[in-house]
This record gives C-alpha cells, structure tokens and sequence, in this order.
C-alpha cells in the first residue's frame, strides 16, 4: 500500500544527496511537479534533474523539513531550502500512487515585513 508520508520523507532525504536523478527515482512515469505561482510544470526526470543542475546556487542544497503530515496517498510537507546564502520554505503537497509520486504541487512563499499596523495584536516569532 501506498504511503505518502514516506515517500515524501524519502523524496526529502534524496534530495539532501544533490543527487537529483536519485531523487526522481522516487517519480512515477507521468509525474508533474507544479508550481502554481509561476504557472509552471516539469514532467519529464530530464527537465526535473537539469532545472536542479542548472539552478543558480551559492553551494549545496539542504532540505530541513519542519513538518510532514500525510495520510494514505497523500502527505504535505514545509521543508526550509538554503544553499548556505539564501534561505526559503517550500510547502510541497504529494499525491502518491503504486509506491511513486504521481503529482507535486509547491508553493515558494516569500519572506515579508510584518507591517506596523498590527503590532498591537501580534508576538513577533524569534528564529
């Protein structure tokens, strides 16, 4: 039985490798990773591996996922992405079938200054 809980931590584990066809072994054969605030799709282990090579980075790639969930084929990850100058959190959503991920939808918010207006209502988070 599919579960997507642990391929998501698999996926999340090869990743940290930067072996990035090591990663898409995880694939299954018509995968798409989607990336809904771009409006782009990779789907093909090709693309998927060559986007990864060519990436502009300060270094290696590490993954620290904070929190995986998943439930049956499902599973939902926030993983912290930095290559030792830029940090950024990746929410990822995976839908698993026949031990493979079928679909990858990831969001890449980016960080912003809380404004000043709601100052009285909030605790600022400390790192």
């Amino acid at each position: 039985m599919t579960d997507g809980a642990v391929l998501a931590s698999e996926y999340w584990r090869r990743m940290n490798t930067n072996r990035w066809a090591l990663a898409g072994e995880l694939f299954a054969p018509d995968f798409e990773i989607v990336w809904p605030q771009s409006g782009e799709v990779i789907s093909t282990l090709d693309n998927f591996v060559a986007l990864n090579e060519n990436y502009p980075a300060s270094g290696p790639w590490t993954f620290t996922v904070h929190r995986l969930i998943g439930s049956g084929r499902q599973a939902a990850s926030e993983t912290l992405v930095s290559d030792g100058s830029v940090e950024t959190v990746a929410l990822s959503f995976f839908e698993c079938a026949d031990d493979k991920i079928s679909r990858l939808t990831e969001y890449w918010p980016e960080a912003f200054e809380a404004p000043e207006w709601r100052a009285q209502w909030v605790e600022r988070m400390i790192d």
